[in-house]
């Protein structure tokens, strides 16, 4: 068995306990909210007016 298929099944294993998949999650959904907000500053929403306020 080569190293790499080594590095494979442990990576299995470790994924098949639920604390580990609930931390990968939390810390993937946590990296996507942050990436949003990030988005959502930097295109300066809040700049703009409102389009009924000109009617």
């Amino acid at each position: 068995m080569s190293r790499g298929d080594c590095d494979a099944e442990f990576f299995k294993d470790l994924w098949q306990h639920d604390s580990v998949k609930f931390i990968t999650r939390t810390v993937f959904y946590f990296a996507v909210l942050v990436v949003l907000l990030y988005l959502y500053d930097y295109s300066g929403m809040t700049g703009g007016t409102f389009i009924y306020n000109e009617f």
